[in-house]
């Protein structure tokens, strides 16, 4: 018999417990990062995440099920797209917040969400049960379970869960042997203007190193905070993870954290913190101090497929959105998030939404698809 378990904290669960978990040695999901994360995130009032992680507790007290669970109360990092949404619940006089959220705070990363120790289903369904009664239990408007995998998405559309499409675009390791390799697939035109923008990184005098999480002095993690900070102050963001949060992750995740540092002589001047797991390399964060051309996609895309491709890795996620990136060799593929509405009303209405937006979807992908840079 498994006992439901509400917890206030990744960090309320052993190191040994998350070990047991199959994530393919996923960075996000794991007690290191959610627990810093959480640090950061808690405290932020109205853009704050309230981890109520729901556990499956054996009884001999182990953790057999764990479910990464946050009540929400803004939009903000969650990268669910559902500001529409609530003028929707207000119209049927009900409110859209609080929200449950099972996802990684500021991380549009598709992962595993329903953690088990292997392949069992009935541990999958039991975590999507106790997450559905849960959300009744908080007076919850709906719970959204985001960028899943195939397993829990499977897992969560046959438990009746709408499924929503979106789309990133991802490169592919296809075996090539280096970078050049991977770029004779290019058409000539688009190989030219690639070649074009790393000798303008090149020219102006930078070296490019990528450093790992634990391979960063304190001196060097400052600069890049700083980098990082830099773009949510240009853009009029926020900037969610300070300082110590980085410094502290990169301990703990050592090689499964990668940081491409661009260097005018010993000076930091730019940086992209990435992260891997056992088979790609994540995209998340960049900054500069520096004006130069090129320099934000040799760091955050050239410099992350060459690392790929020395490294063996299958594939390399850049983050949400940017089509940019077609030109650089990131192909569209599908990404599934999956919800519970509670309202049966506003069920329907969701539903209904989700199917349309799902054709624009496949459209949006398949239109992507035909500017690929690659050779036909």
């Amino acid at each position: 018999m498994l006992e439901t378990v509400l917890l206030t904290s990744a960090l309320d669960i052993p190191e040994a417990d998350w070990q047991r978990f199959v994530t393919a040695g996923d960075p996000f999901i794991s007690r290191a990062f959610l627990g810093a994360a959480e640090q950061c995130v808690t405290a932020r009032g109205p853009q704050g995440w309230q981890p109520m992680h729901l556990a499956l507790r054996a009884g001999d007290g182990r953790i057999a099920g764990l479910l990464p669970l946050y009540q929400r109360h803004h939009w903000y990092g969650d990268f669910a797209m559902d500001y529409s949404w609530g003028p929707a619940w207000q119209q049927a006089g009900l409110n859209y917040f609080p929200k449950l959220v099972s996802g990684v705070p500021f991380t549009p990363s598709p992962g595993p969400r329903l953690l088990v120790a292997a392949d069992e289903p009935a541990t999958r369904a039991a975590l999507i049960a106790a997450a559905i009664e849960v959300t009744a239990t908080a007076g919850a408007s709906n719970w959204q379970c985001l960028f899943v995998r195939e397993p829990d998405r499977v897992a969560l559309e046959s438990a009746g869960l709408l499924l929503r499409r979106g789309v990133q675009f991802h490169w592919l390791n296809r075996g090539y042997r280096d970078f050049a390799d991977f770029l004779a697939t290019f058409t000539s035109e688009k190989r030219k203007k690639l070649k074009r923008e790393r000798r303008a990184v090149a020219d102006a005098g930078l070296r490019i190193e990528a450093r790992h999480g634990d391979e960063i002095d304190d001196a060097l993690w400052l600069a890049i905070h700083r980098h990082y900070r830099s773009t949510f102050e240009r853009l009029g963001g926020v900037a969610a993870f300070t300082a110590e949060f980085f410094r502290s992750v990169g301990a703990a995740l050592g090689r499964r954290m990668v940081v491409f540092c661009a260097f005018a002589g010993e000076q930091p001047v730019a940086s992209a913190i990435c992260y891997r797991d056992d088979t790609a390399l994540y995209g998340r964060h960049w900054g500069t101090d520096i004006d130069c051309p090129g320099l934000h996609f040799e760091l955050c895309y050239h410099a992350g497929i060459e690392y790929a491709i020395d490294h063996g890795l299958q594939g390399f996620e850049p983050g949400a959105q940017g089509e940019h990136k077609i030109a650089r060799g990131f192909e569209p593929v599908s990404t599934w998030s999956a919800y519970w509405v509670a309202d049966p009303r506003l069920r329907d209405a969701v539903a209904r939404y989700l199917a349309r937006e799902e054709g624009a979807m496949r459209d949006y992908q398949d239109e992507m698809a035909g500017h690929l840079p690659y050779r036909a």
